[in-house]
């Protein structure tokens, strides 16, 4: 007598959950009977693979993240997923995010701040519970869409390796199955999952790449989504050589200072592509390869005194090098000082007001780091800025005024370093070029009552 056939859903379902198991002895994804903290959205990826590692006996403590972006979708989202686990028997945390207050404070797109609230989340979750790794669900369709969009973009080719299938503490054990796949071991089940609806729209570049670019490609060579990631494998070898190399001209061409780097230009045009070499320095601090390559063009002609700037970083071109600093404030921007205590300023520096009345053999600090004012002429609030164009003051010591770019430039101060300089101001004058020279609105007669000490801290390193 011959043996029962399964039926074709239940073997697929086998077939791919065996798949995944030897995916993840394969990488070493995760040990026997592992903990595992389940990103949980409620989609068909990460239903199916709660769904596959139960089958395969990993303890489960699933996280659901309500970013509270689609309005009632949302809330639909949460419920499914909490449903879900109880019915499992899987333990389950829902967070939820003020998303796009998060990325206004940060400046940073909806995407982006999505993605740094819940990696942030999952971490703290898998330390506080204890558990060993956090699973997320993405598919070989997934990892083919992030190569093609940094492909259009113009990344580097760090930016073209791929998802790792491990990173830290996160696992990825579908990145052995197409989204096709992940819908058929579901549909084999019969096991419900929610649909965000934004995906199903070409809105967003990410969803044009999935409901256009891969699906014609798809046309052309059906293992296109295998193809890519082995792609993107190869050039991952190819970049663990290229960062070495990388790593080491770094030593040469690049010297970290106070709020940023200098970059040798003798240095980088000794090393094997320098342009190459200048984009790896750059990109982590916002600047794209337009960017990079009209810096660099700049540096070959005629551009010293260029500037540029990205991601709250400003870069000069100069003649011997280039020279990339935090910007710490706009232009227009200025702080206000307390009456006493310690004020942290945006660059890492900071202040320490005093106030005191000086006793009879007390004297005022010489330091260029220190100013001291006698209270009874301050009758508004100090406060602090950088320098605007013409801004004119009169040093400590001299009769007439002074172009205040004038006494930077006696001291040899570039143009970057002369933008983020301080200035603390009573009403419209200048009364220190901080850390530089004080007015003679400092001049102290002997009979003050009552003095504030300001001290500059600034930044080490």
């Amino acid at each position: 007598m011959g043996g029962a056939c399964l039926p074709i859903e239940l073997f697929c379902c086998m077939v791919q959950v065996r798949r995944v198991s030897d995916f993840i002895a394969q990488h070493q994804l995760l040990v026997p009977n592992a903990h595992v903290l389940v990103a949980l959205s409620g989609g068909a990826d990460s239903v199916a693979l709660l769904r596959i590692l139960l089958r395969l006996g990993y303890r489960c403590h699933a996280v659901h993240c309500n970013f509270q972006l689609r309005g009632d979708e949302s809330d639909r989202d949460e419920r499914f997923v909490v449903s879900l686990c109880a019915s499992l028997n899987v333990p389950c945390e829902v967070l939820h995010f003020d998303t796009q207050t998060y990325a206004a404070q940060q400046r940073v797109s909806i995407e982006m701040a999505a993605r740094e609230l819940r990696y942030r989340e999952f971490e703290r979750i898998r330390q506080a519970n204890a558990l060993d790794v956090v699973a997320v669900a993405h598919h070989q369709d997934d990892a083919a869409e992030t190569f093609l969009l940094n492909l259009i973009r113009g990344a580097g080719i760090n930016g073209l390796t791929g998802m790792r299938v491990k990173n830290g503490h996160v696992v990825r054990p579908l990145l052995c199955l197409t989204r096709n796949e992940v819908i058929d071991y579901l549909d084999g089940l019969g096991q419900p999952y929610v649909t965000d609806s934004t995906n199903l729209t070409d809105e967003y570049a990410r969803n044009k790449v999935r409901l256009q670019l891969l699906p014609l490609m798809q046309q052309i060579n059906p293992s296109a989504a295998a193809n890519i990631m082995q792609a993107a494998t190869h050039l991952g070898d190819a970049a663990t050589i290229y960062n070495g190399v990388i790593a080491d001209n770094n030593k040469r061409v690049v010297t970290s200072v106070a709020g940023g780097v200098d970059i040798s230009i003798e240095q980088l045009r000794l090393t094997e592509v320098p342009q190459a070499q200048l984009f790896e320095i750059l990109h982590p601090y916002g600047f794209n390869s337009r960017q990079v390559a009209d810096v660099f063009r700049a540096m070959l002609g005629d551009g010293v005194g260029r500037m540029f700037y990205a991601n709250g970083y400003v870069l000069l071109v100069d003649r011997t090098s280039i020279m990339l600093r935090r910007q710490t404030m706009n232009g227009d921007e200025s702080l206000t000082l307390p009456d006493e205590g310690v004020m942290l300023l945006p660059d890492g520096a900071w202040l320490e007001i005093k106030r005191f009345a000086p006793a009879a053999s007390w004297q005022a600090s010489r330091s260029r780091d220190v100013c001291v004012l006698d209270a009874s002429r301050i009758t508004s609030s100090l406060t602090l800025r950088h320098p605007h164009e013409g801004d004119r003051f009169r040093p400590f010591g001299l009769k007439g005024t002074k172009l205040l770019s004038d006494l930077y430039t006696d001291i040899k101060l570039d143009r970057i370093a002369k933008a983020s300089q301080w200035v603390l101001c009573h009403d419209d004058d200048i009364v220190w070029a901080v850390g530089v020279r004080a007015s003679e609105q400092c001049r102290l007669l002997g009979d003050e009552q009552e003095v504030v000490e300001i001290t500059y801290h600034p930044v080490v390193g």
